[in-house]
């Protein structure tokens, strides 16, 4: 099979971040399929654009087996609310461009991955222009999430937004979901009939933690970084408004009596100004690092006692599940849970660690302080975890899952 992917925010080899399209393509290249995918050229947290792509549209890359052109989006991009919105269009238009003139070849299928939402309209348009199936991936609610966080408040870009969603679930031919709750709400909300349904949730990367398990030597690495002695909580993420980290400083000014140090890891817009209010506040218990390649997260983690998955709280983000979740159990790591909701549900039904109402800074105390107090709670629970998701979020076995789905919509056509 010949696979066309666009995906604005697909890494680079060495960026930071969540890989899980990456990992799903190596999966079917290495299956023996061909991928070829329609890249942003700018970081989901990035700042600018790398040098190689400074006044360039279009530059073709080879990673590993896949082939990735990497296409415009505006510099404005992390900027302000006008700035992204311009780089989810630019991005749009330049892998409209990309998919009809500079990727090659005969293609079965395109698949595109959201948010954004409007480079759906993209692949619709490529998807008809090329006489292929169009596949789209709902990664997170949207426009519902940036309308819930106050990200999008303007009534004719809402009313956009929704003409947009509604008309790619009713053209593509399969539609994924990564939760539960999202299935429920495009079958019983959105009138989007079960038979294009299907769900290959986020998943547990095992191919990192696995080796590093086996040879990682945490005790030297936590002295080299300045952790020794500490209760160490580890966030890994976006760094923007739909995360609210502020609540974490709080927390980290509740445990101030403490030795435990939250160890933020990642970039985004409100990260300057955490940063500031740290400073200002004098909360000296909470630690912010640039963001790191995977490998390196990985080892931060499994330094660390506990990892945390943040969001504000908001109604939609009762549907979504954090992708640094499973990466923490992948790790043999209890989770603090500030997410309602499935996610909640999640780490619930996998003994995974504890969940804290989201903004409610006397739950951090008590649970954080719970812990302290009772640490064997830390292996027993990560356990748990681990042996959770190895059982149903492994990613080797959701790759394969998907491209077959995929495969029976080919067939029909």
């Amino acid at each position: 099979m010949n696979v066309l992917l666009l995906h604005q925010y697909f890494l680079e080899e060495d960026d930071p971040g969540g890989s899980r399209w990456n990992e799903l393509t190596r999966v079917w290249t290495e299956m023996g399929h061909s991928v070829t995918v329609l890249g942003g050229m700018m970081h989901a947290n990035g700042k600018e654009k790398r040098p190689e792509y400074k006044g360039k549209h279009f530059v073709k890359k080879q990673q590993g087996a896949v082939t990735v052109w990497r296409c415009h989006v505006s510099e404005n991009y992390n900027k302000n609310f006008v700035g992204r919105l311009w780089g989810y269009f630019s991005f749009m238009f330049s892998s409209f461009y990309a998919g009809l003139f500079k990727a090659k070849g005969k293609f079965d299928v395109v698949i595109v991955t959201s948010p954004p939402l409007f480079v759906g309209g993209s692949g619709y348009l490529i998807s008809r222009l090329r006489r292929m199936p169009f596949v789209f991936e709902v990664r997170d609610l949207w426009p519902e999430s940036a309308i819930d966080t106050g990200v999008l408040t303007n009534g004719l870009i809402i009313k956009l937004a929704y003409w947009v969603e509604a008309f790619i679930y009713r053209t593509a031919k399969l539609v994924n979901v990564l939760t539960p709750a999202f299935y429920k709400t495009l079958r019983d909300k959105k009138g989007i009939a079960e038979s294009k349904l299907i769900q290959i949730s986020n998943a547990a990367d095992f191919s990192l933690s696995e080796n590093l398990l086996r040879t990682f030597d945490a005790p030297a690495f936590r002295k080299q970084h300045n952790m020794d002695g500490h209760f160490v909580i580890t966030y890994v993420g976006a760094h923007g408004v739909a995360n609210h980290l502020e609540q974490v400083l709080d927390a980290g000014e509740a445990l101030k009596d403490t030795n435990v140090l939250f160890l933020l890891i990642g970039q985004g817009m409100e990260k300057a100004r955490l940063v500031k209010m740290a400073e200002d506040r004098k909360i000296m218990n909470v630690r912010f690092l640039d963001s790191v390649p995977k490998a390196e997260v990985f080892r931060y983690i499994l330094a660390s006692e506990m990892g945390a998955s943040v969001l504000k709280r908001v109604d939609t983000f009762k549907t979504v599940y954090s992708n640094k979740t499973f990466d923490y159990m992948s790790c043999k790591k209890p989770i603090l849970m500030a997410i309602d909701g499935v996610s909640r549900e999640l780490l619930e039904d996998a003994g995974a660690g504890s969940y804290v109402e989201p903004e409610n800074i006397d739950e951090y105390n008590r649970i954080i302080r719970s812990y302290l107090a009772d640490p064997e709670r830390l292996k027993r629970e990560g356990e748990s975890g681990y042996k959770y998701a190895k059982e149903n979020f492994d990613r080797e076995v959701l790759a394969k899952k998907y491209i077959n789905h995929i495969s029976q919509v080919i067939n029909k056509k």
